[in-house]
């Protein structure tokens, strides 16, 4: 985990196993993001891999096949509720794909805001394969980004596709051709988190809980939270210094506040 300017880096770093998620990646996982929770000096989180060509393989399976079934359950449940625990951090998240997501890894990329891959990255939910189904919110939030149709032929054949075909079916938002150094996503990734970084930060927050929340409701009920989300902003010193810049010609200087 590192720091820059308010942006922080989560990298992924279980270079023996591909990343794969067990028990402790996931409670280190958890235990990272609920820091960042309530961390008011972090503006956008970025989730990538420090192993090169992998982002994550999935969930642990020599693990998994030591595992009573009632363990099994337990162990989804747990992964399930830490990539809700990422897809509920106030600030923007963006997954850095440089390599390899396949089933719980990219149940983690699509818990991020934005997911930006390399064009030879692999991405696929493959636990059909393994007379399973994804558990960690692949299911919901495969459709809630492709579309139903696309989200079932790619669960029902476990296929796995390349980020051209990733950025042309609308799973990622952006792909860049693989650099020398194998972190072109990572570079995309941080040039976007720069993007968002000279904004309100209050007014980034509660943007996008508006947006997340009214995903889930009808248009009417949706614009309400929006109206609900907006009066956080008028509030606030940021809301006037914007102004001001705006009068002055100059550049904000926002607190956060």
């Amino acid at each position: 985990c590192c720091y820059r300017l308010g942006i922080v880096v989560l990298g992924l770093n279980r270079s023996q196993a591909k990343n794969a998620l067990n028990k402790n990646l996931l409670k280190m996982m958890s235990k990272a993001v609920d820091a960042l929770k309530s961390d008011k000096k972090v503006r956008t989180v970025i989730f990538r891999s420090e192993v090169p060509g992998i982002f994550c393989a999935g969930a642990d399976l020599k693990e998994r096949a030591k595992m009573h079934s009632s363990e099994v359950s337990s162990f989804v449940s747990k992964a399930r509720a830490t990539i809700n625990e990422m897809a509920n951090l106030p600030v923007p998240t963006i997954a850095a794909i440089d390599g390899t997501a396949l089933g719980g890894g990219l149940e983690l990329a699509l818990a991020c805001d934005i997911r930006v891959a390399a064009s030879s990255a692999k991405m696929g939910l493959v636990e059909t394969k393994l007379a399973i189904i994804p558990g960690a919110g692949g299911t919901q939030r495969l459709p809630r980004t492709i579309g139903v149709s696309l989200a079932k032929e790619l669960i029902f054949s476990a296929r796995i596709v390349d980020g051209e075909e990733a950025k042309s079916i609308g799973l990622i938002s952006h792909v860049v051709e693989q650099n020398e150094a194998g972190d072109a996503a990572y570079r995309r990734a941080l040039a976007l988190a720069r993007e968002f970084l000279p904004q309100g930060p209050v007014a980034m927050r509660v943007a996008k809980l508006a947006i997340n929340q009214g995903m889930e409701v009808d248009l009417v009920t949706g614009l309400a939270i929006e109206e609900a989300c907006y009066a956080q902003t008028i509030p606030t010193k940021d809301r006037i210094e914007g102004l001001l810049a705006f009068k002055e010609k100059r550049p904000p200087r926002y607190k956060g506040e």
